[in-house]
């Protein structure tokens, strides 16, 4: 059988302890921190078109645009997202109908779609993307990338429900 003697050094210790952590921890559970929304950026939605269709591949590929959709609040991920993609590209400009498409996300929230290679318009290499489905608020992104040398980009989009 252990016996615990109360010393002046265990109770400072324990004093010092608490102030440490703070009465109120040892009172409330620590809460969970929310994700917050994703905002839309400052020049994404230019060049956007309503309802691109849902493709495999953007022109020839060999540039590849990935990312996640995870919910606001929690972040689960959410699986069935549409995301549209364009950009100003080797094989066209972010106009150009051909050079728009979406895709769905997977199980994990993880989207992924090949395209051409994005190259600079005015001034920097960057790519458009959009959530324009309707369960949540639409957020339109457009990510610039460090080199026009890259072959890939990507975006997260966190959603708030509509």
């Amino acid at each position: 059988m252990t016996i615990h003697m109360v010393t002046r050094r265990s109770l400072l210790a324990a004093g010092g302890a608490l102030v440490a952590t703070g009465a109120t921890g040892l009172l409330h559970p620590a809460n969970a921190q929310t994700i917050a929304p994703t905002p839309s950026m400052r020049g994404g939605a230019n060049n956007y078109r309503p309802g691109a269709p849902i493709v495999e591949r953007i022109g020839g590929g060999g540039f590849w645009m990935t990312g996640t959709v995870r919910r606001a609040g929690d972040g689960a991920p959410l699986a069935g997202q549409r995301i549209q993609i364009w950009a100003h590209t080797t094989e066209g400009h972010e106009r150009d109908p051909h050079s728009h498409g979406a895709t769905l996300t997977d199980a994990n929230g993880v989207f992924r779609l090949e395209m051409p290679q994005i190259v600079p318009a005015f001034g920097q290499p960057h790519g458009h993307l959009a959530y324009d489905s309707g369960d949540f608020e639409t957020v339109f992104l457009r990510p610039v990338m460090r080199s026009s040398k890259d072959t890939s980009l990507e975006a997260h989009f966190v959603l708030q429900p509509a």
